[in-house]
């Protein structure tokens, strides 16, 4: 790994974990891409990688902010955790046998519709 990689991935991951931290966004929104657009990854890779950075002291940190604010429904939480981790790993299987040219269309075409109802919304 050169020097210029570190230093890319160090902003990628700082950028992230504020917007992460302050929005609730990171993973998909600006780690998947800019390992795809700036660091040369495939969508796989872009995507395992951001899986792989998603551990719990990571997330446990910025969740914590929120949890002593009173801003986490730990019943929600807890449900959806068994959830998330059954539908990660079956998609997983699932998207790991489709073409990395398809996943990137895919994931555009989500993260525009999701944007556009953000902007649109009431």
């Amino acid at each position: 790994m050169t020097f210029p990689e570190i230093i890319s991935i160090l902003i990628i991951g700082a950028i992230a974990g504020f917007f992460s931290g302050s929005l609730g966004i990171g993973g998909a929104i600006i780690v998947v891409p800019s390992l795809v657009f700036i660091m040369g990854l495939n969508m796989h890779q872009a995507q395992g990688t951001s899986l792989a950075l998603m551990t719990i002291p990571v997330m446990a940190v910025a969740a914590l902010n929120y949890y002593r604010a009173g801003n986490v429904n730990i019943k929600y939480a807890l449900i959806m955790v068994i959830t998330f981790m059954v539908g990660g790993f079956l998609s997983s299987k699932f998207s790991l046998q489709m073409p990395a040219s398809i996943m990137k269309k895919i994931f555009g075409v989500i993260i525009l519709l999701v944007s556009l109802k953000m902007i649109f919304s009431k």
